[in-house]
């Protein structure tokens, strides 16, 4: 695990910019350095040693030197893919997963991210064909960040290492600020800074000649098995489930496994047998899952450690949390995941983690909306888009039923945008100071919705979380939180082997029983105790709501909302009026609240402040 940053052409001071580039990302790697500096390129490297680590130092190249890699990641499948390659005549130097990059690059050009089956962000430099060729994993689980600024193309594993590079002019991405609002992450291709963009998962990237050549090398499908049994079914889930972790248990150091009260981390540090695990919680009883993974792990013979977050360690890391996230992302739970990983840290390099197995088996509660709706839906549809404008016009927000009412009125391509949906376009407008050119975000997710429109729709909306919520949100905060404490998280349920499993099971036995991914937890019941195998998800649960009515934190919170900052980009007053709608119980809007204050603190700490640092 590694990170990774560089430009294509020369600059009068291309090592001191490199140097600056990598020194802003030295958490993602503070075990070593290397550079490569030519006339055309300048490629830069952190690592954290991991795998093979006397020899897996990067840039690393081909026998003659023509060809040279940075890359950020692990191929699970590298000892395969190194045993085909020898048979086809290449010669190695070394154990390392990066090493199969190379020669693999020699044989399948830019095909080589179909052969790889792992997490990914790397970058070539071809010396003979003077071209720059890059890729990101099947589903986004690391990050590839690039722009091209003054002709040169610069990527990063971060955007705060493009930052550094002297042509780039900072500003600030409205359009992406106002889709924000709506997903309460980043969403478009471009991101929050004008000009720079992230390469999509399933993506590669190639230039040459200055032009820039985006092309998707694989796509998410499904092929259900609506004749599928459901006992073998289970065999099937479990056998690939403990093929996936020993895949991901590969590594010359210790291994360790993060663990919640869920399903989904119970699984993998049960089947994992790893000797740690570590868990979060915070200083309420609902929002405390420590015991729960004690006793657990108490079970399975594993040591856990475990922190108590407090609400001043928790509003006290949120500029931290900002800096390292990039971009602006308004989920709660980023602290918690912060915490853990500075916990496991401490003791291991590496974990591993649950991330995907709702999107991949049918997990989230709102998974069940299709079949709540089903009765009402039965109603003709000019009918119920009455009741559904009736019931927002005349019941008051926060109302029983109300919401119901007006979800059941749309189809589930006009109501579900993905897991999280904050403001609507007309509450967006209405807080917002300037107009962008922001597209309604049903035309965001309509391009997705096209490619499933054969299938369920609780089938739909998996999909559409897999291509927004899950990259934007879930993999995201994953990799930032944990690379800001040097911990490389392996996400077993987000392997490709797993997904051609998960992608034929047919929605009656995701949701069976009252429950979500029901065949998953039939599997994870021969591991772990049924009461947590059937475990109602929660998430990571985070007492925002009940902060926000305490009056250090209003005063605090308001101060922001009417800062110069606020006004620069909203109509302040609106604001204030919903954290005091908030404040006196009037409604509960503070995933709205956190949305704009999540905002504002990433601005302080990018715009304001401007060379703010943590490392």
């Amino acid at each position: 695990m590694c990170g990774i940053c560089g430009f294509t052409g020369k600059l009068p001071d291309s090592k001191e910019v490199l140097t600056r580039m990598m020194d802003r990302i030295i958490h993602r790697g503070p075990d070593s350095a290397g550079q490569f500096i030519t006339d055309k390129a300048a490629w830069g490297f952190r690592r954290l040693s991991i795998i093979d680590l006397d020899h897996g130092s990067q840039p690393m190249f081909n026998e003659d030197n023509s060809i040279v890699i940075v890359f950020n990641g692990e191929i699970y499948n590298f000892m395969t893919l190194r045993e085909e390659l020898k048979a086809k005549g290449h010669v190695f130097r070394n154990n390392s997963d990066t090493e199969v990059l190379v020669h693999g690059y020699e044989e399948w050009g830019t095909e080589l991210p179909k052969h790889c089956r792992g997490m990914f962000a790397f970058m070539i430099y071809d010396r003979n064909k003077d071209l720059a060729f890059g890729a990101r994993d099947y589903f986004g689980i690391k990050p590839f960040y690039y722009g091209v600024i003054d002709g040169n193309l610069v990527f990063g594993s971060e955007i705060k290492s493009i930052l550094e590079y002297p042509g780039y002019v900072k500003k600030v991405n409205t359009e992406a600020l106002e889709q924000y609002l709506t997903f309460q992450y980043s969403v478009l291709p471009e991101t929050f800074f004008k000009g720079i963009y992230k390469l999509a998962p399933a993506h590669s990237i190639l230039f040459k000649d200055g032009e820039v050549t985006i092309e998707r090398y694989w796509e998410p499908d499904f092929d259900i098995d609506e004749n599928a049994n459901l006992d073998e079914l289970v065999d099937k889930i479990d056998a690939q489930i403990q093929e996936s972790v020993q895949a991901h248990m590969i590594s010359d150091v210790e291994v360790g496994s993060l663990l919640s009260s869920g399903i989904d981390s119970s699984y993998i540090a049960t089947v994992s047998k790893a000797d740690k695990t570590f868990t979060v919680g915070f200083d309420y009883d609902k929002f405390n899952e420590i015991s729960y993974a004690q006793d657990l792990s108490e079970k399975i013979g594993t040591q856990n450690f475990s922190k108590l977050i407090t609400e001043e360690e928790y509003w006290s890391v949120l500029p931290e949390i900002q800096y390292y996230m990039d971009e602006p992302l308004a989920d709660a739970s980023c602290v918690a995941l912060y915490f853990v990983d500075k916990t496991a840290a401490e003791h291991v390099k590496v974990v591993l983690s649950g991330e995907g197995a709702d999107e991949f088996f049918g997990g989230y509660n709102i998974y069940h909306e299709p079949v709540s709706l089903h009765g009402y839906q039965k109603l003709p549809k000019g009918l119920r888009r009455f009741v559904g404008k009736a019931a927002e016009m005349i019941m008051p927000e926060g109302m029983r039923g109300r919401s119901f009412l007006m979800r059941g009125a749309l189809d589930v391509e006009e109501r579900f945008i993905g897991n999280a949906k904050r403001f609507s376009v007309k509450e967006r407008k209405k807080i917002l100071k300037n107009a962008t050119p922001a597209k309604a975000p049903w035309k965001l997710t309509k391009p997705y919705y096209d490619k499933v429109k054969h299938l369920d729709d609780t089938t739909k909306m998996q999909y559409i979380d897999m291509n927004f919520w899950l990259i934007g949100d879930i993999l995201l905060k994953g990799d930032k939180m944990s690379m800001r404490h040097s911990l490389e998280c392996r996400v077993p349920f987000m392997d490709r082997e797993v997904y051609k499993l998960a992608k034929t099971i047919p929605t009656k036995y995701k949701l069976a029983e009252g429950t979500t991914k029901y065949a998953l937890r039939k599997a994870a019941r021969r591991h772990i105790p049924e009461a947590t195998a059937m475990k109602k998800k929660l998430g990571f649960p985070v007492p925002i709501g009940l902060w926000l009515r305490e009056d250090k934190y209003y005063e605090q919170v308001k101060a922001s909302f009417e800062s110069p900052a606020a006004q620069k980009f909203f109509n302040t007053k609106e604001l204030v009026k919903m954290l005091d709608q908030h404040k006196k119980g009037k409604l509960d809007n503070s995933k709205k609240i956190w949305v704009v204050y999540m905002f504002l603190m990433w601005y302080d700490v990018y715009f304001v402040q401007e060379k703010v640092s943590f490392n």
